[in-house]
């Protein structure tokens, strides 16, 4: 008998505690399952089924013979799912998840791109400001901060990295001054993120090591999208991710400022499932994200 059928067989009478059960889930007979697991543990010499009038259950070695061979077949399965995924077209409903502001202003030039590409793909976009459990939730992939990754059963790996940078507009520079050292932004009305992200205090690092300051808050709130729309009314001076005013500095809406000292930077990463082989849709879409954002090519491979 085929020795991967006769395993197959008793890990099924095993969970399920009967050939009877068993044979009906794998649509075989009774006596098949019975002479099959009757020839294994033949070969092994040892009994590994406890056999009474109710139910059957492992004995000592069968626990121990179960728990490595639904390994060894479980592998077995995610080889052959890997195989046969990659001779498939992607496609299907591709579940992503992505911060607030940075799926805004980011994700649109990303997703037009992969769809293009791959037309048989539809992107099924939930942008958040929290943290996500990518495994937990449902979700194929996960575009996050490196700080709110929850979940232990994904694999996350950076994606890019952005620079936080104190800005402001022209005119409130020019009716308020600008300040030189960080900790004159006291003196300043300030735009800030709430607490529970950040914390109460800015940190900045010059040639003089840290300082840290507490702002002056005029305004605080939970997205940035709206302190970056406080700051272009000139309400305050607000510390703002890069991505998200690279293009009111370049049209000079608004201006860096302490640009001796550098605060920290974000993480982002990209997290999905921790498993042995990947869905088409979702090996290609991780690769279209790599080249996107990093010049340098990056080979995805599966971990467990």
């Amino acid at each position: 008998m085929d020795d991967l059928d006769s395993m197959r067989i008793f890990v099924k009478v095993a969970d399920l505690g009967g050939f009877t059960r068993a044979a009906s889930a794998m649509r075989i007979s009774n006596a098949v399952a019975t002479r099959h697991v009757a020839d294994l543990e033949g070969r092994l010499g040892t009994r590994l089924l406890n056999r009474t009038t109710r139910r059957l259950s492992p004995t000592e070695s069968g626990h121990v013979y179960l728990e490595r061979i639904r390994h060894i077949l479980e592998e077995l399965d995610d080889v052959e799912q890997m195989v046969t995924s990659r001779n498939l077209e992607p496609a299907g409903t591709l579940r992503i998840v992505a911060p607030m502001v940075f799926g805004l202003h980011t994700l649109a030039p990303v997703l037009q791109g992969y769809a293009t590409r791959y037309p048989k793909v539809i992107p099924d976009i939930t942008l958040v400001d929290r943290p996500v459990d990518v495994v937990e939730e449902g979700f194929d992939v996960g575009i996050v901060i490196a700080r709110q990754t929850r979940s232990p059963n994904v694999v996350a790996r950076r994606l890019t990295t952005a620079s936080m940078i104190a800005c402001a507009p022209p005119d409130y520079l020019r009716k308020h001054g600008t300040p030189m050292h960080p900790g004159q932004l006291a003196e300043y009305p300030c735009l800030s993120l709430a607490t529970d992200y950040w914390g109460e205090e800015w940190a900045f690092t010059g040639r003089d090591g840290e300082v840290r300051v507490r702002p002056t808050n005029a305004i605080v709130a939970n997205n940035t999208e709206m302190l970056r729309q406080f700051a272009l009314l000139g309400m305050g001076i607000a510390i703002l991710p890069s991505y998200l005013i690279e293009q009111d500095i370049m049209r000079g809406s608004l201006v860096t400022l302490l640009n001796n000292y550098r605060l920290p930077q974000i993480d982002i990463n990209i997290a999905y499932p921790s498993r042995r082989y990947f869905p088409a849709k979702l090996r290609t879409f991780i690769h279209h994200l790599y080249r996107h954002f990093n010049p340098m090519p990056h080979v995805v491979q599966s971990e467990s």
